[in-house]
């Protein structure tokens, strides 16, 4: 409802100052409007105190800027408990390769043992029935080295993934850190500061509102009869009152509405409450003179409207 009474009170002034262009000097104007440019509320992502906060109003910040800090206190000690319980799971692994070690030792021995017997045996120096016993006790060896190798595997992977779900949340409490520096999201000027150091913030309140103001953007209304005149990416004039006259900006049509808005009812006369304007966007390279809600005034590119 305040947007519209907002664009509405807007229309009702371009027209005001579009009768008077008509009977003033400025009789050559094609349409008015006032400046305005792309405005970024930046609010807190974390709960907790301001323990710094470097934005006034007025200052030029740059993009990715840490400009102030939540306190951490909670989130850094949360952080070092789920350090330390990640550390408390790993101490259970086991030590694979020292408790496969005796294994592999017998089986190395008994290799040896039953090489030397088959060498007994073939000079007649050992039976048969020793060479199948060593055999035995061999596959017997292996049979244990590899179910202990995979016992000791399940235990180190189910315990490797008692860690996982610790992982998690150390990784949400980093990123809960991360949010806790207030980083500045574009380059601009600050126009409103909300809060002050030392206050408690939460979640989603706002802290500054910035906004880029080297290119400005007036936003004008034409009428249907103008609208064939124009086109996206055209040149034109806009015209600003520096108190000492009227002052040439060159501006480029960023956007045209695709929707007509009737004039407002409450100042035209019957015939005319039958018109349609259509706002139209102008960017405009801000030499630090414009300002949000300057009045401008536009005039159409007069080569471009006739090869139109």
């Amino acid at each position: 409802m305040k947007n519209n009474m907002n664009k509405l009170s807007n229309i009702l002034l371009l027209l005001i100052t579009g009768l008077w262009a008509c009977t003033g000097t400025n009789g050559d104007v094609d349409a008015s409007g006032n400046f305005e440019a792309e405005e970024v509320i930046v609010s807190a992502e974390a709960a907790g105190k301001l323990l710094a906060f470097d934005v006034e109003e007025g200052a030029a910040l740059e993009a990715k800027k840490v400009v102030g800090l939540i306190d951490t206190t909670q989130l850094y000690l949360r952080k070092k408990q789920l350090q330390y319980s990640i550390r408390a799971v790993i101490a259970r692994k086991p030590n694979v390769p020292v408790q496969l070690a005796a294994l592999r030792e017998q089986i190395e021995t008994t290799t040896r043992e039953k090489k030397r017997i088959e060498s007994l045996l073939k000079d007649d120096a050992a039976t048969k029935k020793q060479l199948d016993d060593i055999t035995s006790q061999l596959d017997v060896l292996q049979r244990q080295y590899d179910a202990t190798q995979s016992s000791l595997t399940v235990s180190t992977q189910s315990i490797q993934s008692e860690t996982l779900p610790l992982q998690a949340q150390l990784d949400q409490v980093q990123d809960q850190l991360e949010k806790s520096k207030i980083v500045n999201p574009l380059s601009g000027t600050v126009l409103t500061k909300y809060v002050e150091k030392d206050e408690v913030t939460a979640p989603g309140k706002a802290l500054y509102k910035i906004a880029n103001l080297e290119t400005m953007t007036l936003r004008a209304y034409l009428t249907g009869n103008q609208l064939p005149q124009v086109k996206l990416g055209q040149s034109v004039e806009v015209l600003v009152d520096d108190g000492k006259g009227l002052k040439s900006y060159p501006g480029t049509i960023a956007w045209i509405s695709d929707k007509a808005e009737f004039t407002p009812k409450t100042i035209q006369t019957k015939e005319e409450r039958a018109n349609l304007v259509y706002a139209v966007k102008i960017t405009v390279k801000n030499d630090g003179y414009l300002k949000l809600g300057m009045y401008g005034d536009v005039k159409l590119n007069e080569q471009l409207t006739k090869s139109n």
